[in-house]
Formats: C-alpha cells, sequence, structure tokens
C-alpha cells in the first residue's frame, strides 16, 4: 500500500482524546490556521475512534500517525500499519530505546537530527527524561564526564502528567479530594520508573542514576535538577567547561543555555508552563554544580517534541506551531 497523493499531508491522532493527543491536536490546528504547512487532519467520530478497523484504515491513509496510547496499545499500532510510507510519530515509552527508531532530540546533535528528518519511524522522548538527556548527554559527548559517573536526578512536575485520572484526583474540590494531594508527592520509589531506560541509553552513562520524581499541585511545568561535585569532573574540567558546553550546544529557540533565570533565587517549575521550549541553566560553586532544565511537561516534554518531530519530517521550521 502506498499513499497517492503527493501534495497535502495527511495526519492521523491515534489517541487523540488524551492529554497529549488534544494539545498535538491543538498545534496542528494553529499550523493549518497559519498556513504554515500544507496538511489534513484524519478524523474519527467518537464512536468510531477505538474501533480496530477504523483505526486501521486511518493508520494505513495518513502520511503521517501521531501515536498517543499506552505502551501496548502504540505497539499494536504499529503492527497494524502496512503501508511502508506512512512516518510513526510515537510518544509512549515502548519504541525510544529501539534502534530502528530515530529518538526525537534533535538538539543533541546532527546525527540525531538527521535520523529524525529520514526515519519512518520517531520516539519522542519522556518528559522526565528529556531534561536529564539533555543534561547529562552533551557532558559525556565532550569528556566533562565519564560514562561510570553515578548520578542523582530530581524532577518536579505538574500533575498533568499522570493523565487524565490524576488531573481529576488534583482538580476535585480541595474540600472533597484527599488533603495529601495539598504537598508534593515523591514517586518511583522502588526505582524502576519507566524513563530510566531511556535516559540511560541515550545518555551512554553504564548506571542509572538514583532518580527522585516529585509531582505537586499545579496543572503543567517541569525543572529537572542533576548534581555533582567537581571531584566527578574528569581531570582538567571545571564548571567553565560545562557551562561553555552547554552555550555551544543550545543556543536555538527551542532549547538554549541560560544565565541566571532563577527568581530571585527561587527557580518555579511553572515558569514555562504551556510553552514549548527549554532552558538549560548551571548554578553551585567549584566545588558543588546544580544543572537545571525547566520546560513544560506538555510541552518539550511531550506534544511540542512531537511537533517539532513533525517539522522536521515535512522540512519546515522546527518552532512552526509552537508557543516559545
Amino acid at each position: 500500500m502506498k499513499n497517492t497523493n503527493n501534495s497535502k499531508k495527511k495526519i492521523f491522532i491515534d489517541g487523540r482524546a488524551g492529554t497529549t493527543g488534544l494539545r498535538i491536536f491543538d498545534r496542528l490546528a494553529l499550523i493549518i490556521e497559519n498556513s504554515a504547512a500544507d496538511i489534513e487532519i484524519i478524523s474519527l467520530s467518537e464512536e468510531k475512534r477505538k474501533d480496530t478497523e477504523e483505526r486501521k484504515k486511518a493508520l494505513n491513509s495518513c502520511d503521517i500517525a501521531f501515536l498517543c496510547l499506552p505502551d501496548a496499545a502504540a505497539i499494536e499500532a504499529v503492527s497494524m500499519i502496512e503501508n511502508e510510507d506512512v512516518v510513526v510519530i510515537d510518544t509512549s515509552t515502548a519504541h525510544r530505546t529501539n534502534s530502528g527508531w530515530a529518538y526525537g532530540f534533535p538538539e543533541l546533535g546532527e546525527s540525531f537530527a538527521e535520523k529524525i528528518r529520514s526515519s519512518k519511524r520517531i520516539a519522542v522522548p519522556g518528559c522526565h527524561a528529556s531534561g536529564f538527556i539533555a543534561l547529562v548527554y552533551p557532558l559525556v559527548e565532550s569528556g566533562i564526564i565519564s560514562p561510570d559517573t553515578l548520578l542523582t536526578c530530581h524532577s518536579l512536575t505538574g500533575y498533568s502528567g499522570g493523565g487524565k485520572k490524576m488531573i481529576e484526583q488534583y482538580e476535585t474540590d480541595k474540600t472533597e479530594r484527599d488533603a495529601l494531594l495539598d504537598a508534593p508527592r515523591q514517586y518511583g520509589l522502588t526505582q524502576q520508573h519507566k524513563h530510566l531506560k531511556e535516559m540511560k541509553a541515550i545518555t551512554g552513562i553504564n548506571n542509572a542514576p538514583i532518580f527522585c520524581p516529585i509531582v505537586a499541585d499545579f496543572y503543567s511545568g517541569m525543572e529537572v535538577t542533576v548534581g555533582l561535585f567537581a571531584s566527578q569532573l574528569l581531570p582538567g574540567k571545571t564548571v567553565e567547561d560545562i557551562k561553555r558546553v552547554y552555550s555551544e550546544k543550545y543556543r536555538g529557540k527551542l532549547v538554549a543555555y541560560r544565565e541566571n533565570t532563577d527568581e530571585e533565587g527561587f527557580i518555579s517549575s511553572g515558569k514555562l508552563s504551556k510553552k514549548d521550549n527549554m532552558e538549560i541553566s548551571v548554578y553551585g560553586n567549584d566545588e558543588r554544580i546544580i544543572l537545571t532544565a525547566r520546560y513544560d511537561n506538555l510541552g518539550k516534554g511531550a506534544s511540542g517534541t512531537a511537533i517539532e518531530c513533525l517539522n522536521s519530517v515535512l522540512g519546515i521550521a522546527l518552532d512552526t506551531g509552537l508557543d516559545i
């Protein structure tokens, strides 16, 4: 099966009703409204959106399919695609460490960007993983830290990352909901979080980090922190080398190194809520170094990156349809 329409690109969102799918749809609508690309959205009615045969037809008649599904459903969706021309952009965890798939973070380097442009299978990075990888990958790549370095990562996130069930829990009237939701809650306590495999594989480190994700009572936004002792840097390397590497690698609109992005000594995880960009910063001193990535868990941590990958496939500006 091959598509015969070579002009307008047809796009199907499998799982459009979910948090990520809805935001991707909104971004696509903005692209169409601004005539930034010649695209058309294939939609299924409410009664047909879970019908396997209807989904299969849509998946095989589109040019680009966004998968906004749980892992098992995403794997099933890929298996239903017989049209060799369909480009798949998967937002699930299912394919992020699959060597046959492009990893959707072009800012990591030209090899990542080229694979996204040329691939029929693209995996969108996880929200927590995006910040960790943005911080750690350049340090391993440039020889500032060894792949054997033992790391700890904290990540503060809004509750929208937990999906519809968690959103409903938090948005229930405070007089009726569980009082424990009023304070930040750490999770992933078994150190088996699903993003760990990706965090280790993409950065090239030999040991998964101690990972401490924390969800709090705000809708969206994220701030990921990795701490380093100066003694963990390879000989001759300093905090100034870290800043130099970040400033050279991250100078685009969507990911940029910024100095002093704090708000009078505080860093708010909600600062870039509803935005699609990421800020990379370095704090601390000559002995103890704090690396931070701030972005929106639904933006550069999910749907924003999915649209960025689409733009790469379409050959248009990567920030098209995005809010920066």
